[in-house]
């Protein structure tokens, strides 16, 4: 029975409890390497590809097309032809998806807020609290919260203590901004390290995250260690203020499809609950004025008002610069202004969203970056 390996359905994100199988990518038979995508899940925040965790001989898809089924559940096996169809008959009849009982005070304990300058901030940790590792510090874009970086928290959490934040007037922040200029979030970021205890970071930012991150390490770079960002504002002027505007004024799903669809290289990633979530949020009070200025501040009519990214070789940092090929909101051609001796991605497959679209090669670029960033 060892050389069975089981394929089971991945935890994304702090809160996933289940997913629903939409079709297998590989038929039995296929020699699987690590990293292969081998079949498509839907969650309730995105659909997307399960990469195979371990090398093998495909011998059982055990899941169909349709089913919804917890996280651990058994999805396939992979097992040497060595072993016969009679042991993992007996192998997937054994099987017990493990409990999820102890990953429920895990999820709770992840989750935490803390008042900074009036401002209630939520904020995600992983990686324990051991001083000795590393910071990294997690800033998601306009209209985001810290669940766009829910395939790349764990990932960075095995070695670094991790976090994540919603932003003054995102996720479940309080829907006030502390200004609407890339220096007072840039500011505001700094006082939240100092509220949970984070003297120095990396800093990974994406879309305007990216722009704070790159301010930060302008303004304060005895706080940041490293910058790794994705898509980020501040390289360049144009950005599409059809998604920009077309984020703060849609009221309904019909309105809001095209706009967040404009994200994704595959528009297929757009699921119906991440649009209600998005409308959810939206019609809180408070959150369409702190859009509405924070659009004004940074993007105004198609054009971004700050540009720190040709500041960051004065800083000294190590920067990483990963887009999209496809990116429709901040052009992949603002990869060029990155600063000379950066490390420059540019995924063809991608589009706004490389944390998502590419996310083992993100990941795999982020740890790398860190570990460059002492």
């Amino acid at each position: 029975m060892a050389a069975i390996t089981p394929i089971v359905m991945p935890k994304w994100g702090l809160s996933m409890k289940e997913g629903t199988v939409n079709e297998w990518l590989v038929e039995e038979g296929t020699e699987i390497t690590v990293g292969m995508p081998i079949l498509d899940v839907e969650t309730d925040k995105i659909a997307n590809a399960v990469e195979a965790p371990d090398a093998g001989l495909l011998r059982r898809r055990v899941a169909a097309a349709g089913d919804v089924l917890p996280v651990k559940a058994l999805l396939g096996v992979l097992a040497p032809s060595s072993v016969s169809d009679a042991e993992i008959d007996e192998y997937v009849s054994s099987y017990v998806t493990p409990a999820e009982d102890e990953d429920e005070g895990e999820e709770a304990a992840a989750y935490h807020f803390v008042d900074v300058d009036g401002i209630r901030v939520r904020y995600a940790s992983r990686g324990g609290d051991d001083a000795a590792r590393s910071a990294v510090l997690f800033l998601h874009g306009f209209g985001g919260d810290l669940d766009n970086w829910l395939f790349n928290l764990d990932a960075l959490a095995e070695k670094n203590r991790v976090f994540a934040l919603d932003l003054p007037g995102h996720g479940q922040s309080t829907p006030n901004v502390p200004g609407t200029s890339l220096a007072a979030l840039a500011s505001f970021v700094g006082k939240f390290m100092d509220a949970v205890g984070i003297e120095r970071a990396h800093l990974v930012g994406h879309s305007m995250g990216g722009g704070i991150a790159a301010q930060m390490a302008v303004d304060s770079p005895a706080r940041v260690q490293s910058v790794s960002l994705i898509s980020p504002a501040g390289f360049g002027d144009e950005v599409n203020n059809a998604y920009t505007e077309g984020f703060v004024t849609a009221e309904s799903r019909r309105e809001l499809k095209p706009v967040v669809e404009l994200l994704f290289a595959n528009p297929e990633l757009v699921s119906r609950q991440m649009l209600d979530d998005l409308l959810k949020y939206k019609r809180l009070d408070g959150v369409s004025d702190a859009l509405t200025s924070l659009n004004a501040g940074l993007f105004a009519g198609g054009k971004q008002s700050a540009q720190p990214g040709g500041q960051l070789a004065e800083s000294g940092k190590p920067v990483l610069v990963i887009w999209g090929a496809k990116d429709q909101i901040i052009p992949a051609a603002h990869a060029k202004n990155a600063p000379q001796g950066a490390t420059v991605k540019v995924f063809d497959d991608a589009g706004h969203m490389s944390q998502m679209e590419k996310a083992n090669e993100v990941n795999a670029l982020l740890k790398e970056q860190v570990g460059k960033g002492g």
